[in-house]
């Protein structure tokens, strides 16, 4: 078999599994640059979202400073039609994330969420998904592991959104495939070596 297509094999094994784990964790860079459409704000962010379809859980932690408008809302979005491009409707609370700092221009926020609660979500959102928080967490899980979401933060210099970034793997990740990656050229190589 072709290195190549060994590698594709791996990679595409890599995100089956993630798509289909009882755990998802994705993470994110937020910035204006990020949002739609872009915007020069200096802000910077993180952020990291564990959802566990076992538990029916939702962790989501956030880190942000250098706004130029105070905060009004946050929330996670999904879910776009093409993966890391465009804008969704909001999928959890609204107008923001329960306990998150408004009126500031830096913080953090870390909050479990029930995901079997509706009042984890938007009504709509549930609504638009089979009408019960069942259905709202599948279809966010399917988004989450296909690109489709994002985080952003909401400012009144903003209130589209000021920065923002989309839920991606975290890099954690990508390591682990470059590190299966590394292990097969290896056996390859020794295989290689190995023939007449």
């Amino acid at each position: 078999m072709k290195l190549p297509i060994l590698c594709t094999s791996l990679f595409v094994t890599v995100l089956a599994a993630e798509a289909s784990a009882a755990t998802i964790t994705k993470s994110a860079d937020l910035s204006g640059a990020n949002e739609s459409p872009a915007n020069a704000s200096p802000g910077t962010g993180f952020a990291s979202v564990v959802l566990d379809t076992t538990a029916h859980t939702l962790q989501v932690d956030v880190s942000f400073s250098g706004l130029i408008g105070t905060t009004t809302a946050s929330h996670i979005h999904c879910c776009v039609a093409v993966p890391g491009a465009g804008n969704a409707g909001v999928a959890t609370q609204v107008p923001t994330f329960g306990g998150f700092p408004l009126g500031v221009t830096s913080g953090t926020y870390s909050h479990f969420f029930d995901l079997t609660l509706a009042g984890s979500w938007n009504p709509a959102f549930i609504t638009a998904h089979g009408g019960t928080p069942a259905g709202a967490e599948a279809f966010l899980a399917t988004g989450l592991a296909a690109g489709e979401a994002y985080l952003n933060i909401h400012t009144n210099v903003f209130p589209g959104g000021e920065i923002r970034g989309f839920l991606v793997p975290e890099p954690a990740t990508f390591g682990l495939v470059g590190a299966s990656l590394a292990g097969l050229l290896i056996a390859l190589r020794r295989r290689s070596a190995q023939r007449p």
